[in-house]
């Protein structure tokens, strides 16, 4: 049964090679995406309970301001216990730490599996880096709107249990964000291009 799916598979993707690898990215994804869910609540967990880090201010990179006149901040981690603060630093590093170790692995899983790329991993892994720096900035500025209204909300009906499904939440949009944006990035830095031997050989039988 396995060899038959492994033989549908190939034809499918010879039939249909551009959306073959949108649907393994997709799957793939929704793989590092469950990794992210079980992986961010831990660290939250670890932070609050093993360092103080709670009740360490990370409210950086002012952008504007709130309806309330009140500063909006990229990176919004006011000192606190969610959802009167912010998280402080100690949600700062579970999101951060969490959305790292995801990406490392969704880097190597996409390129060798989706995309086959055989270009160079270290220029790879340097667009990479670019990019996931810049969709951090991007995400950090969109949680702004959505953190804080999560939190309050589902805390407010559930109480711990609430908490738990709000950081699901969170770390689902946040993943969404980056499925939606590596796809087309993943396109440009994971190329494929003719094997050496390939190009020679046509070369070596004309001879």
């Amino acid at each position: 049964m396995f060899t038959a799916i492994k033989d549908w598979w190939r034809g499918f993707q010879d039939r249909h090679p551009e959306l073959s690898k949108f649907l393994m990215f997709f799957v793939l994804s929704n793989g590092v995406t469950v990794l992210q869910l079980a992986l961010m609540p831990i660290f939250r967990w670890a932070f609050d309970s093993f360092t103080g880090l709670v009740g360490v201010d990370f409210q950086v990179l002012p952008v504007g301001s709130n309806v309330d006149g009140s500063t909006y901040f990229m990176f919004d981690y006011a000192a606190g216990a969610l959802p009167e603060g912010g998280g402080g630093l100690a949600y700062f590093l579970a999101v951060q730490i969490t959305l790292l170790i995801a990406q490392v692995i969704n880097f190597f899983l996409q390129r060798n599996i989706t995309f086959k790329s055989n270009t160079s991993p270290w220029v790879a892994a340097g667009w990479y880096a670019l990019a996931y720096v810049v969709i951090t900035f991007v995400a950090a500025a969109a949680q702004g709107f959505y953190k804080a209204p999560i939190y309050d909300l589902l805390i407010g009906m559930w109480g711990g249990t609430g908490e738990v499904v709000a950081d699901v939440a969170t770390m689902i949009i946040n993943s969404a964000i980056s499925f939606w944006v590596f796809y087309p990035i993943f396109k440009l830095i994971f190329r494929q291009t003719p094997d050496a031997a390939a190009v020679a050989a046509p070369t070596a039988q004309a001879d």
